[in-house]
Formats: structure tokens, C-alpha cells, sequence
């Protein structure tokens, strides 16, 4: 398969319920007949993610397994194109979800950076500092730091984005790495790879400080980015409003809404992202 005329009429897919091998990936509405990979695809033993602090959680995305790494970005970004958001998967769109907004729950977090630290650990790579990129990085590589066992966590700050979806022309660096990074393995870690600038900066400056290895690691993967990190949970084209920063992305939309206190529009936006009604009042109540 020409990975290069990947688009959304070519892209194969699995048939849900069943293990596949060889030439079982079917053109939507086709009967199997391109090989994708020699690897088989199979659906997990188990479809549901137990709590991690309590919250119920309800169907989550499934990964690939056994499933070529670029065959797989291809795929996921085809799907991206479409509005869809994956977990290194096939997921199909769920009309009752949100088009624009995806806010993942802390147990969603957490869970992805318990399965991004045992790729890790599987990958062989041992990171002797593991730097979070402020801000948005800052809470995912306090994590990481307990998951990895690793407790030579320092920061940076890049400086980016204007407002939702608006970006500064250029992301700047006003803070350097926090600890020293000459000679040694680094692990960074950030939220999201978005444009994909922020990242392949911070990367650049920490190679210019003298770092032996440099790995990125990042919770969500957007298809436009530039940059694409050595490991990542999943893939979406939408704004991703995570749990540390739901009061400022909520304010950012009610602005850009112009809704003048009108809290009910601003729910309605954020319909099916996540976020629930009675949580966004509570947000807005803070601020008044």
C-alpha cells in the first residue's frame, strides 16, 4: 500500500470482533483485498477501563497491536481529517461527541500516562531528567516522574498560544531548563503536540545545552503538527480542554462567544466534550 495516497476514500480498516492477518483490512464497503501489514490486528481481551480514583469510566479507545508505527499515524490522521479522535486506533465518530472540544477526565490522564510509561519502559529508554514543558506540561511529567520512578523532574517554559486556536508567530523560550541536561538522557514531556513548533524548539534547546538523547513524550497528537514525538496516547483534531486549565479554556470560549454571561451558550458549545453542565457554572461562578 502507497502510504503516501493515504486519504479518507483509501483508508482500510479492520472488521470489528474478529483477528485478522495479512490481507484482512478492507476498504470501507470492499471485501479484503490490499495487504496492510504482515502483522494481525485483534481486539482487546478487555473494552473497558477500570477507575482509577473512583470515576466511572466508560468505553475507552483500544490500541494497535502488532501494528506498523507509521501505518498507524497515517491511519490516525486520515481519521483526524475526518473530526474523529483515536486512541491509536480505529475509532469510529460518535455523533453525540463534541466537533470542536474533547475534555478528558483526570482518570482519562492518568490512564493514558500509565500505558505511555510502559511504552517507554518497554522501548528500553531510561531518562535520567525528565523535563515538563510549562504549562501545559507541568502536571503530566510530575506524573510521569511517579510512574517512571524518576524523581529528577525539571521544567522549561515556552510561550506559544494567544488565545484558542490563535498563535503567536513564532513560541519563545522564557525559561531555560531548570536543571543541567549536558551528557545525560532527557525526557520530555508536554500535554500536546499541536502545531508542533513549541516542541521541536524546547528539543533544539536542550540539545544545544549539551543533552546526550532527547525523547518526547506527549499525551495527544494533532495531525497538523510538525513535529511528532517518540511517544504519544492519542490523536485528535480538536481543542483538548484538560483538567488543569477547564477554567481558563471555559472563559476563553465564553469570550469568543461574546455570550455576556449567558452561561447556557457556553454549555451548549461544550456539549458532548466532556464537560458537563452543572461543572461549567461552577467554573463561570468562580470568576464572578
Amino acid at each position: 500500500m502507497d502510504s503516501t495516497s493515504l486519504d479518507d476514500a483509501t483508508l482500510c480498516v479492520p472488521r470489528a470482533g474478529f483477528d485478522f492477518s495479512g490481507d484482512a483490512f478492507l476498504h470501507l464497503g470492499e471485501v479484503p483485498s490490499v495487504q496492510v501489514s504482515p502483522h494481525h490486528w485483534r481486539v482487546s481481551d478487555s473494552h473497558r477501563q477500570d477507575s482509577i480514583f473512583g470515576t466511572p469510566i466508560s468505553m475507552s479507545p483500544q490500541r494497535y497491536i502488532g501494528f506498523s508505527g507509521d501505518i498507524q499515524y497515517l491511519a490516525d490522521k486520515a481519521l483526524m481529517d475526518q473530526g474523529s479522535e483515536t486512541g491509536k486506533s480505529t475509532q469510529g465518530f460518535d455523533p453525540l461527541q463534541n466537533p470542536k472540544y474533547v475534555a478528558p477526565s483526570w482518570d482519562d490522564v492518568y490512564g493514558m500516562l500509565v500505558d505511555l510509561a510502559s511504552e517507554i519502559r518497554l522501548s528500553g529508554y531510561n531518562p535520567q531528567v525528565i523535563v515538563g514543558v510549562s504549562r501545559g506540561g507541568w502536571p503530566p511529567a510530575r506524573v510521569m516522574s511517579d510512574l517512571l520512578e524518576n524523581p529528577n523532574l525539571a521544567n522549561m517554559k515556552v510561550e506559544f498560544y494567544k488565545n484558542i486556536g490563535v498563535t503567536a508567530k513564532r513560541p519563545k523560550i522564557t525559561q531555560p531548563v531548570t536543571s543541567e541536561v549536558s551528557g545525560k538522557r532527557v525526557l520530555v514531556v508536554d500535554d500536546v503536540a499541536d502545531s508542533g513548533h513549541s516542541l521541536r524548539v524546547a528539543s533544539k534547546h536542550l540539545a544545544r545545552k549539551g543533552a546526550q538523547e532527547i525523547r518526547v513524550c506527549t499525551l495527544y497528537l494533532k495531525p497538523k503538527s510538525v513535529f511528532k514525538p517518540n511517544h504519544f496516547a492519542r490523536t485528535t483534531s480538536k481543542w483538548v480542554i484538560f483538567p488543569w486549565e477547564r477554567l481558563e479554556a471555559v472563559n476563553l470560549i465564553k469570550r469568543n462567544l461574546r455570550s455576556d454571561g449567558r452561561t447556557y451558550e457556553v454549555i451548549r458549545e461544550l456539549k458532548g466534550s466532556g464537560l458537563s453542565g452543572p461543572l461549567i457554572r461552577k467554573l463561570l461562578a468562580l470568576d464572578r
